[in-house]
């Protein structure tokens, strides 16, 4: 009995805390958004060098894009002719940095580890953004086009700062009744990982002795993932149980980069061969990562 309200507790604090960090970062991030220069930003990343790698993995950073709106501005950066790297570089970046997993990984699992985590997938994004670009991967993006009327359409922004936030927070629940599903199952998972899953398992399999734990865990982390807030619930609750910090990171970045829906999507407008090597960036900097937390 008493494990099953420490379950319940937990479920419960953890849903609380997520709820209130999801709605407050989307909103914030939608307000950041009707002031952020689009224009602007396209035109740097059309930039010669590595700035349109910077720039593209800074927009991926701050757009918390679902596949469903990833995939279409990727599409929409390739017909304007904007450098193949730096779009790969957002690519790569706005899974890995979407606001909402950073948010929620300083929010429950310290500054220190969010610092590094920016720090391994942001260089990461730029990294493998140059190298797809100068090894000659670009002729493996498929010959399509984005319809008109679609995703390029722009959003009416509101005249004053008052409508801005409340069309920042309407918004921001309107994510959020889309994603409370996968949040309660992220949570419950974790829940019971948390209440019933012995210490001396995870530590076995996953703990800070194991080296093979990191790759194992970043390939674990694909069918395992849903949405953001369902691997960062997941992987605070095999932290505190035990599981290495770096296979916890592993974990968080394979299932956020690797996630089969938008590997699918990708594969709507990238050859196989590219949507292979977009899955081996991610795998790689998933434990590259992993060790990086471990030794630090």
């Amino acid at each position: 009995m008493n494990t099953l309200i420490d379950t319940i507790n937990y479920f419960l604090l953890i849903t609380v805390e997520l709820t209130v960090l999801f709605i407050g970062i989307s909103a914030a991030v939608a307000l950041v958004l009707m002031y952020l220069p689009e224009d602007k930003i396209k035109k740097w990343m059309s930039g010669k060098g590595v700035l349109g790698n910077v720039v593209g993995t800074i927009f991926g950073a701050l757009t918390p894009f679902c596949a469903c709106s990833t995939i279409p501005m990727t599409l929409g950066f390739l017909n304007m002719g904007i450098p193949f790297g730096a779009v790969m570089s957002f690519v790569i970046a706005s899974p890995l940095l979407n606001p909402i997993i950073i948010g929620m990984m300083a929010a429950l699992m310290g500054t220190k580890i969010t610092v590094v985590y920016f720090l391994v997938t942001f260089i990461g994004a730029v990294i493998f953004g140059i190298i797809l670009e100068k090894t000659g991967w670009s002729h493996l993006v498929k010959n399509v086009r984005l319809k008109s009327g679609g995703s390029e359409k722009k959003e009416k922004i509101p005249d004053t700062f008052t409508k801005k936030i409340k069309v920042s927070f309407l918004k921001a629940w309107t994510d959020f009744r889309g994603v409370l599903i996968y949040l309660l199952i992220g949570v419950g998972v974790g829940a019971v990982i948390y209440g019933y899953i012995p210490e001396d398992f995870i530590l076995s399999i996953a703990g800070p002795g194991n080296p093979l734990a990191i790759p194992i865990a970043a390939v674990i982390g694909v069918p395992l993932y849903i949405r953001a807030e369902t691997a960062i619930s997941i992987g605070l609750s095999l932290m505190e149980k035990g599981m290495s910090i770096g296979a916890v990171i592993a974990l968080i970045i394979g299932g956020a980069g690797m996630a089969i829906p938008e590997m699918s999507m990708l594969a709507g407008i990238f050859k196989k061969k590219l949507v292979g090597a977009v899955v081996s960036v991610i795998f790689f900097t998933a434990v590259i990562g992993g060790f990086v937390f471990n030794l630090i």
